[in-house]
């Protein structure tokens, strides 16, 4: 950002604006009573204050806080005759379970970098990641050595703990000290987007740490819900950031329980909420659609689950799902989007709790993202100049705060490129609105410039989204000679639905603007996804350039 901006004013201005709107519907600090603690820390807390209370539900074991404490020291004691020492990358290789879990704790017990690697992984995108992050040592199961073996010898691992070694690893004697920097480096977290080669996020244990805590304090939960902590579905990957911080920070912080399923499965989900007494999950609109048409929802108590969270990646949460929702499960069960984010800010930097009457998240400009978590700020502005825009004004997002990354590891251009005088510039285009809440309109190099005038591929979506056939829609731009560009969209329609993409793009003529209207509309069976579920629009770029309309 260039020196000089007046941004005191602005953003003196947007706290006054968020202070007011957070009023009756969330918390005005980002507090812990236990104060500033490590996670380590807080489970070996959790150990003494709850010794017995389930901290860790998975398929492969059930692990108190006394036992998972005792598991992840143990392990370290394992790592540490190992040679590894703070600031050392251990690689995590695996899938969700308590060995993740376990794992994660013991490496950040020595003050040592936590790597969680997609276990998804094929040899290239393994062989790219182990090279960048350097890790020496990997603990992984046997099922995933075959694709380790192929790239081994191209990177710098040493040491593999896969399954014969897990008993030994865990009963060895205990590492007892527990790292207590806050800002050491902690973990690499890996970017996972559509484009270019995977970077290395820096995170330190302080922006765990603050994620959790904002997590928990922005539930607004009553005294029983306080004293039983967060108690997590997750069967979102935990090598994401966005699992790690549902299925193990929030609740392992709050002193809550983490219920890990290996997969989504929607009967296992509803008899995981029922038996664990689960306060929240966080899945696709799809999976709470799945969740409401299964056999077994009118059966299963679901009224502990008074924080459900969706994330609308292809289809959107819209009223009509919320209303169908509150009806089947309960009136406190208040179907809401999780939160803006992204892996450079651990990814929980908003909340919408509160915005839920007469559905305002939902019939306000799209995307609605809430405010921003207490102690996190968020401008607009200008791309080329930095200069902070007025409410309303479309702009490029920029953040800071207690959990945005430290710089990208070893990539010291994209570091200077991102983070300038402390504000991280996503590169989304997004809007604040007269309470100071953030909207979201898509990224910058998605944007679609039409005879100048600038299309937004969300706004695009989300239009085409309200007829009643369409199951998703993505939309990406193609060459115009006449216009400069065009909007190309791709649709999911229901089953059995014999609309057509031409008499879509009728019906969107009718709908929205001109210049928005896509130039095709095609009719596709399914929309490619990356493994954490976001759609690979470059493959759909490609594929429009093919297919366009000749001029």
């Amino acid at each position: 950002m260039s020196t000089g901006i007046p941004t005191d004013a602005y953003l003196d201005d947007l706290r006054a604006r968020q202070a007011k709107a957070r009023q009756g519907r969330q918390p005005a600090a980002t507090v812990h009573p236990a104060g500033e603690l490590t996670l380590p820390a807080h489970v070996a807390r959790w150990a003494v204050l709850r010794p017995e209370r389930p901290a860790l539900v998975a398929a492969d074991e059930t692990l108190s806080y006394r036992e998972l404490d005792d598991r992840a020291a143990r392990l370290a004691g394992w790592l540490t005759a190992r040679g590894v020492r703070p600031g050392d990358r251990v690689g995590v290789f695996l899938p969700n379970g308590a060995r993740f879990v376990v794992a994660l704790l013991a490496v950040l017990r020595l003050g040592a970098v936590h790597v969680p690697v997609n276990p998804m992984f094929r040899a290239a995108e393994l062989r790219h990641e182990l090279r960048d992050a350097g890790p020496e040592v990997i603990v992984t199961q046997d099922a995933l050595v075959p694709v380790l073996d192929e790239v081994r010898h191209e990177t710098p691992v040493r040491t593999v703990l896969a399954d014969a070694d897990w008993p030994a690893a865990t009963a060895h004697p205990r590492h007892e000290p527990i790292a207590d920097d806050l800002d050491a480096l902690a973990a690499l977290n890996y970017t996972g987007g559509t484009t270019g080669l995977p970077k290395g996020c820096e995170h330190t244990q302080r922006h765990m740490v603050y994620t959790a805590t904002a997590i928990d304090n922005g539930r607004m939960p009553d005294a029983a819900e306080q004293e039983r902590g967060i108690v997590s579905v997750c069967f979102l990957p935990v090598f994401w950031i966005a699992g790690e911080n549902l299925g193990i920070l929030a609740p392992l912080v709050s002193g809550g329980t983490s219920v890990l399923l290996a997969r989504w499965d929607a009967g296992e989900v509803l008899r995981a909420i029922e038996t664990h007494g689960a306060t929240t999950m966080a899945g696709t609109v799809e999976n709470y659609l799945e969740l409401l048409d299964h056999p077994d929802l009118a059966r299963r108590d679901l009224s502990t689950l008074t924080a459900p969270l969706t994330v609308s990646f292809i289809r959107k949460l819209t009223p009509a799902l919320r209303a169908r929702w509150k009806a089947a499960v309960g009136a406190r069960s208040v179907l809401r989007e999780a939160s803006y984010g992204m892996t450079e800010t651990h990814t929980s930097d908003t909340n919408t709790l509160g915005f839920q009457d007469a559905d305002h998240d939902l019939l306000s400009d799209p995307v609605f993202c809430g405010l921003p978590v207490p102690g996190t700020d968020f401008m607009v502005v200008d791309f080329a100049t930095g200069t902070p825009l007025p409410l309303g004004e479309r702009g490029e997002i920029v953040v800071r705060g207690p959990s945005v990354l430290t710089r990208y590891w070893r990539a010291p251009e994209a570091t200077e490129s991102a983070l300038r005088d402390g504000w991280l510039h996503t590169g989304d285009i997004g809007a604040l609105d007269e309470e100071g809440a953030l909207h979201y309109l898509g990224r910058d190099k998605d944007m679609i410039k039409v005879k100048g005038m600038s299309v937004f591929p969300t706004e695009v979506e989300t239009l085409l989204a309200h007829h009643p056939d369409v199951l998703a829609a993505a939309v990406v731009a193609v060459p115009d000679d006449a216009s400069g560009e065009r909007p190309y969209a791709f649709v999911r329609t229901a089953p059995g639905s014999p609309l057509t993409g031409g008499e879509l793009r009728e019906w969107a003529a009718a709908t929205m603007a001109t210049y928005k209207v896509p130039a095709v509309v095609e009719v596709v069976a399914e929309l490619p996804l990356t493994p954490t579920g976001k759609i690979r629009k470059t493959e759909l770029t490609a594929r429009a350039s093919r297919t366009r309309p000749a001029p």
